[in-house]
């Protein structure tokens, strides 16, 4: 009777370890549940460098003194015009610069050339950004210009004006190509 007294002891131990075992197993793996969140609808839109002329700004100066363009283009990144001018007469355009990309930008430079140190003695070349004038080549600018709705206001000015000396005029029709870039970056 011993013996199995023994056996009866061993399995209602062996049966308390399972049960305690069995217990701390299902008390575990009971209070884990895992939730699922899946994004089945997000749509992550392109971003974009958008910065470029209005192609419908382009307006020019009228008046006493001025003259128009006989040809101009306005697309994209690009403004090319044609003129002639005499001896104090002016050509003066003004677009837009539009921002319609995800960026803001930032204007750090200007570069005007296209003019010889002769040529500068009776044709001042200047451009105009958002109403502050430049007549030099300027790369050291940090002017902001704000994603989707930036605007600045560009105006280009040739004046043939009369020198002092009527020497520094030309003795045969000149055909300049001036020339200016707008360098833009990522703000």
């Amino acid at each position: 009777m011993e013996g199995n007294k023994k056996g009866q002891q061993l399995l209602i131990i062996a049966l308390v370890v399972a049960v305690v075992a069995m217990s701390i197993g299902f008390a575990v793996t009971s209070y884990t549940t895992t939730l699922n969140i899946t994004g089945n609808t997000v749509t992550a839109k392109a971003a974009k460098w958008d910065v470029h002329f209005d192609d419908t700004s382009y307006t020019e100066t009228t008046g006493t003194g001025y003259v128009a363009a006989s040809s101009h283009t306005l697309t994209g990144t690009t403004l090319t015009y044609a003129v002639t001018l005499e001896p104090g007469q002016i050509y003066e355009a003004t677009v837009t610069v539009k921002n319609e990309g995800t960026f803001d930008a930032n204007l750090t430079g200007i570069t005007l050339s296209g003019l010889t140190s002769a040529q500068e003695n009776y044709i001042h070349y200047s451009i105009f950004y958002n109403g502050t004038e430049y007549t030099a080549s300027n790369n050291s600018l940090a002017i902001a210009l704000a994603k989707t709705t930036g605007t600045a206001t560009v105006k280009v000015k040739v004046e043939y004006y009369l020198p002092n000396d009527a020497a520094d005029l030309p003795a045969t029709d000149a055909t300049l190509n001036l020339t200016s870039s707008l360098t833009y970056t990522q703000a």
